[in-house]
């Protein structure tokens, strides 16, 4: 596999990248029923053949099993990959060394000697956002990392911790957020609009709402297990809102609602990482990029968004 000399830079010309929560996820995705390795490795290599060069995954997702199975498939590839991992602070790690330790334990499962972006994975206390800003700045500088993220860090978080790397001369090169059709808090608090200012890249994490804006669910259809209970309240508005991107993707030679849904985020300036369970879903995926909705098309999706999240 051969690396991306500037992580920062390509974080900022990619549009579109593949998350890896589902790798190994039983609670939440039901790992093994339905899909295995196999069909993630193939998912894998068809997003890579479609021209995907970011993949994010975290050291919690499956207890290591997605970094690990990231790991592996790397070994298939000669393309370019930018792989980013997170680090969790878990209340138990009191310490800027928990960090670089559970660094060092992500990258060998991934088989790397660095990698492009580590992220927080969430703003948890007891220690500071400094703290851990610190931790970071010293990844850096021991070659464990090329970038630093943030992950669910608001606007005030994540202001805390661009000024803590920028008394040390480093970018924070990201924030992972939540953001889709219909969960727009992002734009609605300023955040978007502060990482763009900031030269910050917001990486939209759950593009397709877990499955929901795939058009696959609907009140008489809900997605299985967890999912189906998150979005009880949700099921009943959805099938308008479906509709409509069906047809402003057939005006776009025949996009799906998922295309729609993860190209009208491209569009917003955000960086959506969908996943994917097999090849299938990834080459729909990879069908998101290269192409623009109007802005009729985004005002009017904007509107029926908040429609639908209104009633909920």
């Amino acid at each position: 596999m051969s690396s991306i000399p500037d992580a920062t830079r390509f974080l900022h010309v990619v549009e579109l990248g593949l998350g890896a929560w589902q790798w190994g996820d039983r609670f939440i995705w039901q790992f093994g029923q339905g899909y295995d390795e196999e069909a993630i490795r193939e998912a894998f290599l068809a997003s890579i053949q479609a021209g995907v060069r970011l993949v994010d995954t975290a050291e919690v997702y499956g207890n290591g099993r997605s970094e690990r199975l990231l790991g592996a498939f790397l070994k298939e590839t000669e393309e370019p990959v930018l792989v980013a991992t997170k680090f969790m602070p878990f209340p138990w790690r009191l310490s800027r060394r928990s960090l670089l330790r559970a660094l060092r334990n992500s990258l060998e499962r991934l088989g790397l000697n660095q990698v492009d972006l580590y992220q927080i994975h969430w703003p948890f206390p007891p220690l500071s956002i400094e703290t851990w800003m610190e931790a970071m700045v010293e990844a850096v500088e021991k070659g464990l990392t090329r970038t630093v993220g943030v992950s669910n860090y608001n606007l005030s978080q994540m202001m805390q911790a661009y000024a803590t790397l920028q008394r040390h001369g480093l970018p924070l090169a990201s924030n992972q957020v939540k953001y889709s059709l219909l969960d727009r808090r992002v734009e609605k608090n300023g955040l978007l609009a502060r990482c763009k200012e900031l030269g910050v890249r917001l990486i939209a994490y759950s593009p397709l709402e877990m499955g929901l804006l795939t058009g696959k669910y609907g009140p008489e259809n809900p997605p299985p297990g967890v999912r189906g209970t998150r979005y009880r309240r949700l099921l009943p508005s959805l099938p308008r809102l479906i509709e409509r991107m069906r047809q402003i993707g057939e005006a776009h030679g025949g996009k799906s609602p998922s295309q729609v849904a993860l190209n009208w985020l491209i569009c917003k300036g955000a960086l959506p990482i969908p996943g994917a369970k097999n090849a299938a879903q990834a080459i729909q995926n990879a069908g998101a990029s290269g192409w623009r909705l109007s802005e009729a098309e985004i005002e009017e999706l904007d509107e029926l968004s908040d429609e639908i999240t209104q009633e909920k």
